[in-house]
């Protein structure tokens, strides 16, 4: 599986030169590019991101201020032409700081030792990290549901219709938006007010509907400018 990357710089030159270097390295790809960092954060919220190219000095707000307000960042590797921004960039645990101009060979070092602690945790979560569910109550009974069997989720006023694979259905009582909190916000994506699918099971969509596992499902009217940057995202990941 390719190491999904976001690319964020306000100069277009330096977004293209780290394209460049990315294209060279078989298992990188960039899966999006911005200016600015209240773009990036929208992107972070519909696009699982691997590993972040980020520009300390940016309008607004600063790389660091970025990172310093996200609760989870992805890997990090900051870029810039200050070099007295490292200290305060290491603080935060980024993976590695590139001093503009950057060459091949140091960009090189820095996916290297990205890699390489991305190995290291890859290996720790294997070994303790099940695979990951949700525990819903139907009837009497509590269902123990594998998030990746999830196809979609349908809401009914006070209940939620659980779609999973092989066209079973479990109703609980349940608002929509207190699943939608529990569920892993890398695979799963609200479209609808009334529908969360599951990014991994869509088979086919277009501008005003989705389909998951052969099953169309509408894009809310207020949902769809979120909705058509995660699709663009996609198409761009190809």
């Amino acid at each position: 599986m390719k190491i999904k990357c976001l690319v964020v710089d306000d100069e277009p030159l330096a977004i293209r030169l780290i394209e460049k270097h990315i294209a060279k390295i078989d298992n990188l790809e960039v899966v999006a590019t911005c200016n600015t960092a209240l773009k990036a954060f929208e992107i972070l919220n519909l696009q699982r991101i691997d590993l972040l190219f980020i520009d300390i000095k940016m309008p607004n707000i600063t790389g660091i201020e970025f990172l310093k307000n996200l609760k989870n960042p992805p890997k990090t590797i900051l870029t810039t032409a200050y070099r007295e921004y490292a200290i305060e960039g290491y603080d935060l645990g980024v993976v590695d700081y590139l001093l503009k101009p950057i060459t091949f060979e140091r960009f090189l070092k820095a996916v290297d030792k990205f890699l390489s602690e991305n190995a290291k945790n890859e290996v720790k979560i294997k070994e303790s990290v099940p695979d990951e569910f949700i525990l819903v109550k139907s009837g009497i009974k509590n269902y123990k549901i594998n998030t990746n069997d999830i196809v979609y989720i349908e809401s009914l006023k006070d209940y939620i219709k659980i779609n999973t694979v092989g066209d079973k259905n479990i109703t609980s009582k349940y608002k929509i938006g207190d699943i939608q909190e529990e569920l892993n916000g890398d695979h799963f994506l609200r479209i609808h007010r009334s529908f969360i699918i599951n990014t991994s099971k869509i088979t086919a969509f277009t501008i005003n509907e989705i389909e998951v596992n052969n099953i169309e499902i509408p894009i809310g009217a207020s949902y769809k400018e979120d909705v058509l940057l995660y699709l663009k995202t996609l198409k761009n990941s190809k």
